[in-house]
């Protein structure tokens, strides 16, 4: 009897949704990375429109409309120094499939991919479904990715390197500085640096810079998309974007495993980039006064968290069994240690929830936090 692919092997559940799937239904979520907003009606209108025109029920371009693509091309033009053909463009089923072809495209079997640790889950198992070799490295004591221990990590092995900012599971948010040394990285030692920035517009301190505006060669690839920013993981729609040559070789894994964006959410994601962006700045302003809510009820609980700048994450350092004792009482969390072996002692709590939630939360962590000191 056949039995299974050993890159198959190599990965399970993801840790957050197993935690997810085991909450009660009264439960209090801060597991999950979703925004607690409905997208802005402009968007819905376009999505209904479309499909009773029926523009929705064909296939689009492998890459995406060309209205999409010109809709990403100018969002960077008009908030970022990136100049975006959008011929460089293909409109994925959310960032975490641009994330899985532009692995696909780059790293042969055994060949190293270098990710934070702790680090977003998808990176270490998109490495292994790639036949890559994982390579975590640790972080900052305020969780950002240093650069010098990426340039350490780079071998003649290496053929790609992840860098997330703002960061899940963490909120940390790259320096420019930070931002041009791994372009530089990249440029030096002929590796792909993966950009993931979902994220990009949530950002409470500083501002985010891609590694892309430096990079002197082709050397970065970029990951975007519309879940976090607008309210929007549902629809599943984000985006890669990087030289030519590249995006033809992601595009051949994308039309054999995708062969294109829901359309319906192509002409919503299009909407939602060139129509109002107030919502966007609304919801950043929410998360960030949830930010600061949930550090002063760490404080007052006795929790050490470095100071998330983006994002909705915060990952305190926690006690022996406390995740646990908080599930129990109500309270979803996610344990460090499923976004690595560096995250052991610490939980990301997403603060994508109500501030009635996040009172409600923090009095139950102290029962939780009483129960295991």
């Amino acid at each position: 009897m056949t039995g299974f692919a050993s890159r198959v092997e190599q990965i399970s559940i993801s840790g957050i949704r197993k935690v997810f799937e085991a909450a009660g239904e009264d439960a209090i979520n801060l597991g999950l990375g979703q925004p607690d907003f409905q997208a802005p009606d402009h968007v819905h209108e376009a999505a209904t429109e479309a499909i009773l025109a029926g523009k929705a029920d064909g296939y689009t371009s492998n890459k995406g409309t060309q209205e999409l693509r010109e809709a990403i091309a100018t969002a960077y033009d008009r908030e970022s120094t990136l100049d975006v053909d959008p011929g460089d463009i293909v409109a994925t089923a959310g960032a975490s499939e641009a994330l899985h072809i532009a692995l696909e495209a780059h790293v042969d079997p055994g060949e190293e991919v270098i990710f934070p640790d702790p680090g977003f889950v998808s990176y270490e198992a998109l490495t292994h479904l790639a036949s890559g070799t994982p390579k975590p490295v640790g972080l900052r004591e305020d969780l950002t990715m240093d650069p010098e221990a990426v340039e350490a990590a780079i071998t003649e092995d290496t053929a790609a390197f992840v860098v997330n900012s703002p960061a899940n599971p963490t909120g940390a948010v790259q320096s420019e500085a930070d931002q041009r040394e791994f372009a530089r990285i990249a440029d030096e030692h002929d590796v792909v640096c993966l950009s993931d920035e979902v994220y990009e517009h949530i950002v409470f301190e500083g501002e985010h810079r891609s590694p892309a505006e430096f990079a002197n060669t082709d050397s970065v690839v970029v990951v975007s998309g519309c879940s976090k920013s607008y309210a929007m993981t549902g629809w599943r729609l984000g985006w890669v974007t990087g030289a030519t040559d590249r995006i033809e070789r992601m595009l051949r894994v994308h039309q054999y495993a995708q062969a294109c964006a829901s359309a319906p959410a192509q002409f919503a994601a299009e909407a939602a980039l060139t129509g109002p962006q107030d919502r966007r700045e609304e919801m950043a302003a929410v998360f960030e006064d949830r930010r600061d809510l949930i550090l002063d009820g760490f404080e007052d609980l006795g929790l050490h968290c470095p100071t998330p700048h983006g994002a909705f994450y915060a990952m305190p350092s926690v006690p022996e069994g406390f995740v646990e004792e908080a599930i129990e009482r109500g309270v979803v969390l996610v344990p460090g240690d499923a976004f690595g072996s560096r995250g052991a002692g610490t939980v990301r709590v997403s603060y994508a929830a109500s501030n009635e939630d996040l009172k409600a939360a923090l009095e139950i962590m102290d029962d939780a936090l009483a129960a295991v000191r």
